[in-house]
């Protein structure tokens, strides 16, 4: 089983302002629907419609908290979403939920 990283409090911040966007959001699921295999920047840029200079910076944003990764393949980058680190802002979201209740919803 994958150890899921250690999220602090300013690493949810940061990947949860990063998607704050609706333009980064809108790149990220694509990325997320995509799998594993990711897609070429070229692709993403076609599907969501977005001039290259302001897709660079989208992408940035997303890769500067560790939301995605890009891979060179020849002369192809390849933008994979790391399902490591949105599993550890969803986590920390969820793992004190409703810890501070006298009595919690059964299965918490």
């Amino acid at each position: 089983m994958t150890q899921i990283p250690t999220m602090t409090l300013d690493d949810a911040a940061a990947c949860l302002e990063a998607l704050g966007n609706p333009l980064r959001l809108s790149i990220y699921r694509l990325l997320v629907r995509t799998g594993l295999d990711g897609l070429p920047v070229g692709t993403i840029q076609e599907r969501v419609g977005m001039v290259a200079s302001t897709l660079s910076h989208h992408l940035k944003v997303l890769e500067t908290v560790e939301l995605i990764v890009k891979e060179r393949r020849g002369t192809t980058l390849i933008c994979k979403a790391r399902f490591d680190r949105m599993n550890a802002v969803v986590g920390f979201l969820s793992d004190e939920c409703c810890r501070d209740m006298e009595n919690p919803p059964i299965g918490t």
